[in-house]
């Protein structure tokens, strides 16, 4: 069966290239998994964190995301502003700190600085406002 594959690689370039290319990015992704230093959690495991002593909540969405409402008691810090603005939550660096946006894309990045900044224990929360709501999980307005 397999005496043929080189054959069938030869034959299909554009194939090939994109099995390799796929290959690639299951293995990257796979990696960034395994090395990162923060938790993924969803919103009930998300708020078992929140109730902790002293956690803080930090919210990385864009001004204009906040004003549909924002979990209650966070802060925000907008992802472009987090780098600046580290001096603001350093007193958290030993707390728990979840950090959400829409989706949990730009929260995962936020949730990669604030581990390389020596924060200790760091949660995103996986799918972000988005998952909160779909789970049931109230939002204030303002």
């Amino acid at each position: 069966m397999f005496e043929r594959l080189p054959e069938f690689l030869a034959a299909h370039p554009i194939l090939t290239g994109a099995l390799v290319a796929v290959l690639a990015l299951i293995i990257f992704a796979e990696f960034r998994r395994l090395t990162r230093k923060y938790r993924e959690l969803g919103p009930t495991e998300a708020v078992r964190v929140m109730n902790q002593d002293d956690a803080l909540i930090l919210d990385v969405r864009e001004h204009k995301e906040v004003s549909e409402g924002r979990i209650g008691g966070a802060k925000h810090i907008p992802l472009g502003e987090l780098q600046k603005r580290m001096q603001d939550i350093e007193g958290w660096k030993s707390s728990p700190v979840v950090v959400y946006c829409r989706s949990g894309n730009r929260s995962s990045m936020a949730a990669s600085q604030l581990t390389s900044a020596g924060f200790e224990d760091v949660v995103n929360l996986s799918g972000g406002v988005q998952a909160w709501q779909n789970a049931g999980m109230p939002l204030k307005k303002k």
